[in-house]
């Protein structure tokens, strides 16, 4: 069975990328980092204002007073996929800042069973080799606040490198554009487009690679992929707003539309785009303490008796802060509460004014 089962992932993975145009290209940098965030459900767009603003919204980044580091890992399907962050981000002065990131999403040693037979139809063990498939995304952000009271604007630059063991490899590029609006009454406002221009990824094939695996399975990767990918662009829209509790307690709470141009599963679904939304809360104790948790991902999913159900991704977390140091950790479903994979995320944040 495992035989099987690593031998259709190597399949899949060499001819994941053989369509011209894919809206589905580059997801892995679309699962999120930073446990509290996800303990949210993603539900950050508005809120953000730390070194992972550099990914959930960039203009975030103007609200840093020192430098700030950041750490995520997570393993997914029982620890077959790994997937690593890190970010730091500083101010540059009094109405802008710098961040960068780098994102990792790997699975490691994977089996090459496809010569596993030899020439005269024997088994031989030894034909058994090893790859690795890992996809790098490295994000440079940029944040100033306009001269427009409450406004503040964040750019990225994004760098996608992508391996298929020595089969293939890509690189791609593409930019994020995000603002956020504060109100005098402390409402939060954030919207985040993703892949403005479009994600343009180029892959670069060995046909000699390729080769050894035209015959692996009758019928199948007998002709050279495509080489190019196209990530259309997504919009997240938030809404936020923080209450204060008798001092001691807070309650943050945040609403966000996910916005994809293209029409699928989502809850509202048209020709022209897709809807989901996702809510978040975190409750917090003297800001040294959180509880956390959220639902979005909402999906129309049709039922083996053609009757439609809404699904939805449940997710909860908790955090702890002490002067500098905050340590986050997340229970989160990276698909939804009826596929049941849920996974254990763990971040750390460090801001350097503990070092003054």
């Amino acid at each position: 069975m495992k035989k099987t089962f690593t031998t259709l992932l190597f399949l899949i993975t060499v001819t994941v990328f053989g369509q011209a145009v894919r809206k589905y290209s580059n997801e892995f940098m679309n699962i999120g980092v930073d446990a509290a965030a996800l303990g949210m459900s993603n539900a950050v767009t508005a809120f953000s204002a730390d070194v992972n603003s550099g990914y959930w919204n960039p203009a975030g980044l103007v609200h840093l007073e020192d430098k700030q580091m950041a750490l995520m890992h997570s393993s997914y399907f029982e620890s077959i996929a790994n997937y690593d962050y890190i970010g730091f981000a500083m101010p540059i002065d009094d109405r802008s800042s710098l961040g960068i990131s780098v994102i990792r999403f790997a699975v490691d040693d994977i089996l090459n069973t496809t010569q596993l037979i030899d020439d005269e139809g024997h088994i031989n063990y030894d034909r058994i080799s090893l790859f690795s498939t890992a996809d790098y995304g490295v994000t440079f952000s940029y944040a100033r606040k306009l001269p427009l009271d409450g406004f503040n604007y964040g750019i990225n630059a994004k760098v996608i490198r992508r391996i298929i063991g020595d089969f293939a490899s890509s690189w791609g590029f593409g930019l994020d554009a995000a603002i956020q609006f504060e109100t005098r009454d402390e409402w939060k406002f954030g919207l985040m487009a993703r892949d403005i221009t479009t994600t343009f990824n180029a892959w670069a094939i060995d046909e000699d690679e390729f080769a050894t695996i035209q015959d692996a399975v009758e019928g199948q990767n007998q002709e050279l992929p495509e080489t190019t990918e196209i990530t259309i662009p997504k919009l997240q829209f938030g809404v936020a707003k923080k209450f204060i509790i008798r001092y001691d307690y807070s309650l943050l709470a945040e609403v966000d539309l996910n916005i994809r141009f293209e029409e699928n599963n989502d809850i509202i679904s048209t020709s022209f785009a897709s809807i989901s939304p996702a809510l978040g809360l975190e409750f917090g104790y003297i800001d040294m303490i959180y509880l956390r948790t959220g639902v979005g991902n909402f999906q129309n999913e049709l039922q083996l008796d053609n009757e439609e159900r809404v699904s939805f991704q449940p997710s909860i977390g908790v955090g702890f802060k002490y002067k500098g140091i905050q340590v986050d950790y997340a229970f989160t479903d990276i698909g939804d509460q009826s596929v049941a994979l849920y996974s254990n995320v763990f971040s750390l944040k460090i801001d350097f004014s503990i070092f003054r």
